[in-house]
């Protein structure tokens, strides 16, 4: 089987695809601030397009989390699950959105 070294158009596509993969893995991690719609879609505030359910990912700890503490006791603590109507704390990494917790007045 031949390589594409011979092929400058292939050659420029992948130099252009390698460019874009680059410039995608190195884009910052953002923090957005968004509410979560009556259909559990999310808006954030950066991105006014509704990300259906199911599009964005929920970190664990805003639907429960399970630690142990000294001396074997296990204690579960449960905090709100988030519902529409809530601002939450949302981190973009790359393309996608990342429920980190819900925000609440002080």
């Amino acid at each position: 089987m031949e390589g594409f070294e011979g092929n400058p158009g292939i050659n420029k596509l992948a130099n252009v695809l390698s460019q874009r993969m680059k410039a995608e893995n190195s884009s910052p991690l953002i923090l957005d601030f968004g509410t979560v719609q009556g259909d559990g879609s999310l808006v954030t505030d950066t991105f006014p397009v509704p990300l259906p359910k199911g599009q964005y990912s929920v970190c664990r700890h805003v639907g429960g989390l399970s630690f142990e503490i000294s001396g074997g006791h296990s204690h579960t603590v449960t905090p709100p699950a988030i519902k529409p109507g809530d601002r939450v704390l949302v981190a973009w990494v790359q393309s996608e959105a990342v429920v980190v917790d819900i925000i609440t007045n002080s």
